[in-house]
């Protein structure tokens, strides 16, 4: 993770500055307060547009074709941004809202586009750099976009009479979108004043349009919700995702003996390949088939990662304690945070059982993951993740983690994307001397966006003596930053305070935090720190939004996985 600077003791006049410049993320608040009226508005606008279709025309038409892209662009952070970039590419006086949110995506789509042309093409012709650091982000970036344009296609790739069943479809996608954008702007963090400012212009319409387009399909679910736009049909909550067939039932419960192999990586030679980079290197491109990869047990000193393309893949090992991937990459050396991870998951419908991953970096390192997922429907069951700072990034898309064990020190959890972490062991180590354990650092920065860490149902100790060390359950790495933690057992270690703010004494009024039902020492909460997003008294209802049913709808993918999890409260 990038954020400010390094995260040994902050530097708190670089942080207020730069909390400063975001800002820009306006009207959190009166969006907050107004969407419900403004949908109502935009309910009517388009019905009384549908009424009069036949009836107006010149700048009558004109002006009712106005009206309703303002009332749908009211709805978003950028309506500005959004008006203009859409009222010359509306010409009929009569549309549907879902017409309108896919013609704003293809307006990302093609601002992104042209953005990351120009950024590939002038960085270098512009400005001078030398650093290898700022050379591989910009590396990072050109990549991140890339991925961006994945979810924008894939989110206009729904036809309109399936819209409505995939909400939270187009929601992950375009938060993710999003989120691959202002990771490049936290991996050049630490770049030329030149290269932030270069970067900044040049992405500032593609980040606002993406902004928008998750609003409007925000709005729209709103809608649905009211009768408004046609019945929402919702599948069934067991049916199995495409991508898993029925035959990858019960592979991650399966005895490992029992499970037939596509490929057998073994560092003795007993297999087909000696390192899991040539493994995957067999996995054919975009497959709906499940491909399962068996590692023996080993330690293999290698940064492996799941490309893009490598879709359904299974990987177990012989124990979390036997099948280890290791490695030592991180930002102290000159490698960004997102390039760091020993094991890194790009590939739609990763699974994962019984191995370790870990960055031996040491704490005197900062920032060096272990393991990185970036994969929607992602799962890790029975592995350890173990690291300093920044153990485990799990950086965008639907995630979901069970029996799992999470070593680290600072922000060791972090990211943006929707996951749920169950029936975990998380225990922090001890830091750097003057350093603090923070467990989370969650980087939500959109109100619209659906993204969030939920922890349920964990033990979280000490993995030793943390005697002189202060240690909390997060701070916000970004303004919107969302973290629950429901029904877990946490250690007197905890601080009373609970949570630590990012810069300064309190955190932004736009963050989501809460505690429901813990126990343990640690979840004692009448010291807890007096911040308007922290909510100490939500009641169940409040809460069940974040578990594994409703916000990660996991009842939809995880069932044919076979791992064990608990749907609800």
């Amino acid at each position: 993770m990038v954020p400010i600077n390094p995260y040994d003791k902050l530097d708190e006049a670089e942080q207020e500055r730069v909390v400063a410049r975001r800002k820009t993320r306006r009207r959190f608040t009166i969006i907050a307060v107004s969407s419900i009226v403004l949908v109502a508005v935009v309910v009517a606008t388009l019905v009384g547009v549908s009424e009069t279709k036949n009836k107006r025309s010149g700048a009558d038409d004109d002006s009712s074709v106005s009206s309703s892209i303002k009332a749908m662009c009211n709805l978003t952070l950028y309506p500005d941004s959004c008006y203009s970039s859409m009222a010359p590419l509306m010409k009929s006086n009569y549309f549907q809202p879902q017409d309108f949110f896919k013609l704003s995506v293809q307006v990302a789509i093609d601002e992104l586009a042209k953005a990351s042309t120009n950024f590939t093409e002038n960085v270098s012709k512009k400005l001078n750099i030398t650093d290898n650091s700022t050379l591989s982000a910009i590396e990072i970036c050109e990549e991140l976009f890339s991925l961006a344009l994945d979810h924008l296609n894939n989110s206009i790739s729904i036809k309109n009479s399936n819209l409505l069943e995939a909400f939270n479809d187009l929601k992950t996608w375009l938060s993710s979108a999003g989120t691959y954008q202002q990771t490049c702007m936290d991996e050049l963090e630490n770049a030329s004043n030149e290269l932030k400012a270069f970067t900044n212009d040049t992405f500032k319409n593609s980040n606002e349009y993406t902004s928008n387009s998750l609003a409007i399909v925000s709005s729209l679910e709103s809608i649905a919700a009211m009768g408004s736009i046609g019945r929402r049909h919702l599948m069934n909550l067991h049916d199995a995702p495409e991508w898993l067939s029925f035959g990858d039932r019960r592979l991650l419960q399966t005895k490992s003996s029992s499970i037939k192999p596509d490929a057998v990586v073994s560092k003795d030679g007993s297999g087909q390949y000696k390192t899991i980079k040539a493994a995957l290197k067999a996995v054919p491109d975009k497959s709906n088939k499940r491909f399962v990869i068996y590692v023996k047990k080993g330690v293999y000193y290698e940064n492996v990662r799941v490309e893009k393309t490598k879709w359904n893949v299974m990987m177990f090992g012989d124990g979390d304690k036997a099948t280890i991937v290791s490695g030592n990459l991180n930002v102290i050396d000159g490698i960004p945070t997102f390039k760091s991870a020993t094991f890194a998951v790009m590939g739609q419908g990763f699974m994962a059982r019984d191995m370790g991953f870990r960055n031996n970096a040491g704490p005197v390192k900062h920032q060096a993951v272990a393991l990185m997922s970036t994969a929607d429907f992602s799962i890790f069951y029975r592995c350890t993740m173990d690291a300093f700072q920044d153990t485990l990034y799990v950086h965008s898309n639907r995630q979901f983690y069970s029996q799992c064990n999470i070593y680290g020190t600072v922000d060791f959890i972090f990211g943006n994307s929707v996951v749920v972490i169950q029936n975990c062991n998380i225990l922090p180590k001890k830091p750097m001397p003057g350093q603090q354990n923070t467990i989370t650092a969650q980087g939500k920065f959109d109100p619209n966006q659906n993204t969030g860490i939920s922890i349920q149902n964990c033990n979280i100790t000490p993995a030793a003596s943390l005697a002189g060390v202060s240690s909390y359950l997060g701070r916000p790495w970004k303004n919107c930053s969302t973290t629950v933690y429901i029904g877990n057992s946490i250690g007197s270690f905890i601080d009373p305070k609970g949570w630590l703010p990012w810069v300064g004494t309190t955190a932004p009024s736009t963050i989501f935090y809460a505690e429901f039902q813990n126990s343990g020492p640690g979840a004692v909460t009448k010291n807890r720190v007096n911040w308007k997003g922290l909510k100490l008294n939500l009641n169940a209802g409040e809460v069940k939004k974040f578990t594994v049913g409703q916000f990660i709808h996991g009842d939809k993918w995880i069932p044919a996985t076979g791992v064990g999890y608990k749907s609800g409260l």
